[in-house]
Parts: structure tokens; sequence; C-alpha cells
């Protein structure tokens, strides 16, 4: 289990926020050792989700936590939303599926991107995806 070392929370209600969560991000990963190659995938990574939270939810909540486990150090983004939720997850992760007439690459690239992908949705009640990058 990863043990917490530091944590910062970016509300999420408009494109500030999406840059602020990008600064915090890019703040932190280089605080835990992370590439700059990992650094700018995670500060791709939460500009997506922020994104879809603006986009589907209207507001929300970016966590970003330094992690910890055994001797791996990373990252991990948590971002959450009371919104709408995903009606079909699985679909939702195909690449080509948009429900706003986009690409469809947004979840899938995020899955791709990162080390670890959760996600939690519930129709009616929200949205939560949990993403780790390990520092290597």
């Amino acid at each position: 289990m990863a043990v917490m070392q530091s944590e910062v929370q970016v509300a999420i209600n408009g494109a500030t926020a999406l840059i602020t969560a990008r600064q915090r991000v890019r703040e932190l990963a280089v605080q835990v050792g992370l590439s700059n190659t990992d650094s700018v995938i995670v500060a791709t990574v939460v500009s997506e989700l922020a994104r879809n939270i603006i986009a589907y939810a209207t507001r929300g909540e970016i966590i970003l936590r330094e992690i910890r486990n055994g001797h791996a150090e990373g990252l991990e983004v948590v971002a959450v939303d009371e919104g709408p939720g995903i009606v079909d997850v699985g679909l939702a992760l195909q690449d080509g599926y948009s429900t706003s007439g986009g690409l469809g690459l947004g979840l899938p690239g995020v899955r791709r991107l990162m080390d670890e992908f959760h996600i939690w949705s519930e129709p009616g009640k929200g949205t939560a995806v949990t993403v780790r990058k390990w520092r290597r």
C-alpha cells in the first residue's frame, strides 16, 4: 500500500484552475524526482482530467499526492467530481468513444500514460479517477 507524503488540493472550476493544477503538479513532480518526461506526462494527464471535470461536471477537485511504497516514490493524482457520472465506463475507456464530439482519446490516453489507473463512476453521483506515476 502506498503511503502519502504530502498533498496539494486544487479546486477545478474553470480554465484558470486548470493552469494552477498543471503548475502545482509540475512542482510536486520535481519534488518527487520524476524525470522531465514523466513530469510532462503527469501535467498532461492533470490537464485532461481537469478538462473532463470542467466539460462534464462543471466543478470538482484535483488532489496531488507524493506517495511512497517501500523504496518506490511517486506521484498520485485523484480527480473527483459530483457530475453526471459515466454510464458505461468500459465504453468510455475505448479509443475513439466520445460523448462530446472529441477524438475520444482522453481517458484511454490517461490510462496508457500512467503506471496505475483506477476509475469509479456512478450515474447521478459523479466520477473519481486515481492514477499514479512511479519514479524510475
